[in-house]
């Protein structure tokens, strides 16, 4: 897969960011966009105004990067308002940037773009400390596919306002086919599985080939190839190091190494444990989570709906398509809720927490399309811990919204990505 399949026509559907994005700035010179590679980042950067209007510049050009190098203010002579894309390949441009807007605060506006997130790059975020807003662009929800608007469902959870019980009226979205295609905007224009296939096997060799090259010093692709498996088959289960390295055959600082790069370059994240002190044992490492569901599914060998179907990873993969919702959702909120698991030492599990200033919302997911009552036990546990959570979601596979508990409801997935 080479980069000409960015310039394919495809129909630009709107990114839910873009509003927050057009906020940010109006009030702060720097904003940076962060996310992985065709995520759609200069797709949105190049169709959505103001920044179509912007000079859009990108280091992906080698005569650009080398002025970048050279001479970095002459980019964006005579013009205040500039996107500069793919913005990790040229990081002593940052020094400029800040000097730019450190000498005159309120001429200039920035955007920098790239498929490394900068705030996990010291020396970048070093540079731009207390000068940048930061947001991350993750592949599509099923909402901007179909080009819905973004629901207000965290909002009213955090009031505690439950959904009204009942079935949806939108026709279900069966999560399955989504499961093993993905999330990525480009694979909206391919039909067949076989072209859906290929287009993962040439992202990976991309990713591998490319991007790996230029962030890091890489010993072997093989063992990074290997420790992508790995780390497939564990999507949705707390990270031990000590056992990935073992079952890859690859040393654990290598291991811990090629994890911190697969986060740099957004295509895995670590979730943390939530806790506030209280007085049960906790679980400590972090919870693994990628943020595409059809490159888990790829990545683990499920090259068909029923292999996934079948497989002990498909309710790993769900959990990565609930958590790419939710964390878009987060994204667009201010200020963003962060976003945990929880876990006691005897085995009882709460799979995202979400904390937004001094509310929490307990988040289980369960592919299965008819929620029971047992499956909200957890949820109860972490709400008698945890009394000022403001609402116990169970996220399902189903149509119907239920309500489970005086605080606690089951949602269809869909309903975070706008359907109603």
């Amino acid at each position: 897969m080479n980069d000409n399949h960015s310039h394919l026509e495809l129909k630009y559907r709107p990114r839910w960011i873009a509003s927050p994005l057009r906020d940010a700035v109006r009030d702060h010179p720097i904003v940076v966009l962060t996310g992985a590679r065709q995520v759609g980042k200069s797709t949105l950067l190049q169709q959505e105004p103001p920044f179509s209007e912007w000079r859009y510049i990108s280091l992906d050009d080698f005569d650009t990067l080398s002025q970048s190098r050279r001479d970095p203010t002459s980019l964006w002579a005579g013009a205040d308002c500039v996107v500069l894309d793919e913005v990790q390949k040229s990081t002593n441009l940052l020094d400029a940037v800040k000097a730019a807007v450190d000498s005159n605060y309120n001429k200039y506006r920035f955007i920098l773009s790239g498929s490394a997130n900068i705030l996990l790059m010291r020396k970048v975020s070093e540079s731009l400390a207390g000068r940048a807003i930061y947001f991350t662009l993750y592949p599509m929800t099923t909402g901007e596919m179909n080009t819905l608007s973004p629901p207000n469902l965290l909002e009213a959870l955090f009031k505690g306002e439950l959904p009204r019980a009942g079935k949806i009226k939108s026709p279900l979205v069966v999560p399955f086919p989504l499961m093993c295609k993905g999330f990525m905007p480009f694979l909206m224009e391919l039909e067949n599985s076989e072209a859906v296939l290929r287009w993962w096997e040439g992202y990976v060799a991309t990713y591998l080939e490319r991007d790996l090259r230029q962030l890091s010093q890489i010993d072997s692709l093989p063992d990074f190839r290997r420790l992508m498996v790995a780390l497939s088959l564990r999507c949705g289960q707390i990270l031990n190091q000590t056992e990935v390295a073992r079952d890859t055959g690859i040393s654990q600082p290598t291991v811990h190494r090629y994890i911190n790069l697969l986060e740099t370059t957004c295509l895995v994240e670590r979730l943390p444990a939530f806790a506030l002190n209280r007085t049960k044992r906790l679980i400590k490492s972090p919870k693994v989570i990628w943020n595409d569901p059809g490159l888990v599914s790829f990545l683990a060998g499920h090259y068909d709906i029923e292999s996934l179907r079948s497989s002990r990873e498909a309710g790993g993969v769900f959990e990565s398509m609930v958590y790419l919702h939710l964390r878009t959702l987060s994204e667009i909120l201010v200020p963003k809720p962060r976003i945990f698991y929880w876990r006691t030492t005897t085995g009882k599990e709460v799979d995202f927490v979400l904390e937004w200033g001094r509310k929490l919302l307990a988040v289980e997911v369960k592919l299965s399309s008819k929620p029971k009552y047992s499956d909200i036990e957890t949820l109860r546990l972490f709400m008698d811990e945890y009394p000022e959570t403001s609402a116990g979601i169970l996220v399902h596979a189903g149509d119907e919204v239920k309500i489970m508990d005086e605080k606690v409801v089951a949602i269809p997935w869909f309903l975070l990505g706008g359907y109603l």
